[in-house]
């Protein structure tokens, strides 16, 4: 260790190291971020008196960050003199190339060695320097660094840092090395966005090579960039996106792959695709798609699914499946499920062929089961059980009890708490009782739901299809009311729209477009927020100890931490 002069600035710091060292209680003016990341090497086990640390197996040389930033730091590491060390870490702060004094330090974690400015570049995402006696080590007490996180140019999260450290320098900020480490970033960054962007270039040349002079449909796609021309705007719909997507799977990149072909997509696509895939460095990274209009043929156009089997979450599929099953056996069946979910479409689905009798209790408030209806001779289709009036009730239960296999399918929405005689009625039922899931718990099935519930097409008129971002906004969307909801809403825009193309996110009701508002906070749960934090930041960030100093769960701890929007940083 380098002995150097100490700065007086940093004489109440170095002096509040040692009582925390010594177990006696910190001063005063001490910042709260150092204090808690000296707490924090205590908690994991870090020795303040650590020389050498334990040696670590060679790591693998293979790391694109190391590639793109081995030349940069050989042609600068001469121009920081001997009295600086250099270092360069991947995500997890493993020390991938060095010079200088800080060769034998393989791992910067504050698991390892405690608070130092790498661990906290990379958890802010900004430049940061650390001097002397804010690092926990001995080792390190007269040593100032200066640390930048590099971005990776593609996802934006931080792959790694860049480090200058020096003797002591505490009185001259910033760290005369600070405008070098940026510099080096900046200049990381800039060979890792060349290297990334080879196979992404190659992608550009063969869309501009689709469409250039032409007027032509064209959707070029690696699996991560998507290129859309004007004219493929309006044939593009997320049908036929999701089946250009596919077509990147694995294959033979000696078969097929190398040769156009033609993509069978859906007769109700209104579309040909023609693909041909984008080859680099012997293999398929992407694929050129271009699309043809197909003619418009209503005669032989297929018919659409019924929306009451539209769908193929898992969730929606078991509760179809498994009233299905129960539908071809005799006995009442019981749909339960909110309002608008597709109780009453499934039912008719199940009794197709059968010309059942309906009746609905929602509609009258005088009794709607009549003598007639309880024969067994048709099936009935009883809608809104929750409404029925107490006379039909009993009557129900009665007729139940005698004829345990009636021919009927019964709808209903819970809320209100039901009376003993309906309660009666439910477990009566409940043995041949499917619950649908309401559609916020199989937003994957709006895709599904949107062709069947828009309106019929005018003849020559293509069918009403969607833009991705308008379908993830409905998919965000909570649907208080469901299926029923989603079908007004489609009918209402079919209705108002005076262009051709998808529907863009622009044209949703501002509920949908603008996405579900977060909930706000009760003064309870603010003041239950703030003692969590308070909490954390008491303890150092430890989540172990903070519930236990709140006298509450660490699953409980996690649980609020999520309700409450509180990030892994927040002390």
């Amino acid at each position: 260790m380098t002995t150097v002069e100490h700065p007086p600035a940093l004489a109440p710091l170095r002096r509040a190291r040692e009582r925390f060292l010594t177990g006696l209680p910190v001063p005063d003016g001490v910042p709260d971020d150092v204090v808690a990341a000296w707490r924090r090497a205590r908690f994991f086990g870090v020795r303040h008196d650590l020389i050498r640390p334990a040696d670590e197996p060679a790591r693998s040389p293979d790391s694109s960050l190391l590639d793109a930033a081995r030349p940069v730091l050989e042609r600068l590491a001469p121009a920081l003199g001997g009295q600086s060390w250099l270092a360069l870490t991947d995500e997890r702060l493993r020390v991938l190339w060095s010079s200088g004094g800080g060769e034998r330090w393989r791992d910067l974690s504050e698991q390892q060695v405690g608070h130092n400015s790498a661990a906290l570049a990379l958890r802010t995402r900004r430049r940061a320097e650390v001097h002397g006696p804010e690092h926990f080590l001995d080792a390190w007490q007269d040593v100032s660094a200066v640390s930048v996180p590099v971005l990776d140019p593609e996802t934006g999260h931080a792959a790694g840092t860049v480090t200058v450290s020096s003797d002591l320098c505490a009185g001259r900020l910033p760290h005369p090395g600070a405008a070098l480490a940026e510099a080096l970033a900046t200049a990381v960054e800039r060979e890792l966005r060349a290297l990334a962007r080879t196979p992404e270039r190659v992608l550009l040349d063969a869309y501009a090579r689709a469409t250039r002079g032409r007027e032509r449909a064209v959707v070029a796609l690696d699996g991560r960039n998507r290129l859309v021309s004007e004219a493929a705007v309006r044939l593009a719909s997320p049908q036929v996106l999701e089946a250009l997507e596919r077509t990147l799977t694995p294959r033979d990149n000696a078969g097929p792959a190398s040769q156009a072909y033609d993509l069978p997509l859906p007769e109700d696509a209104g579309c040909t695709a023609r693909i041909t895939p984008v080859r680099h460095e012997g293999h398929v990274l992407g694929v050129v798609a271009v699309l043809e209009p197909r003619p418009v043929t209503p005669a032989r156009s297929p018919a659409r699914p019924a929306s009451a089997l539209a769908g193929s979450s898992v969730p929606w599929r078991h509760a179809v499946a498994q009233a299905t099953e129960l539908a071809r056996t005799a006995g009442p069946l019981l749909l339960v499920g909110e309002r608008g979910t597709g109780k009453v479409a499934l039912a008719r689905e199940l009794l197709d062929g059968t010309a059942p009798m309906i009746a609905d209790a929602a509609e009258s408030t005088e009794p709607v089961l009549q003598d007639h209806a309880l024969t067994g001779v048709r099936p009935l289709l009883l809608r809104h059980a929750e409404r029925l009036s107490q006379p039909d009730v009993a009557a129900l239960n009665s007729v139940l009890q005698e004829r345990p296999d009636l021919l009927l399918v019964v709808t209903y929405t819970p809320g209100t708490a039901p009376g003993p005689c309906l309660q009666r009625l439910l477990d009566t039922l409940a043995a041949r009782s499917v619950t649908l899931p309401a559609l916020r718990e199989r937003p994957e099935d709006i895709k599904d739901l949107l062709p069947v519930l828009a309106p019929r097409p005018a003849r020559g008129s293509p069918p009403l299809t969607w833009t991705l971002d308008a379908l993830r906004a409905l998919e965000q969307h909570p649907w208080p009311g469901n299926v029923s909801e989603l079908a007004h809403l489609v009918g209402a825009v079919a209705r108002r729209r005076r262009r051709c193309g998808p529907v863009g996110r622009g044209e949703l009701p501002d509920p949908v477009r603008e996405g579900p508002a977060a909930r706000r906070l009760s003064p309870m749960e603010l003041a239950e927020r703030a003692a969590i934090l308070e909490a954390l930041r008491r303890h150092g960030g430890n989540k172990v100890r903070a519930a236990a100093a709140l006298g509450i769960a660490r699953a409980t701890l996690y649980r609020k931490l999520r309700e409450y929007h509180v990030g892994p940083d927040a002390p």
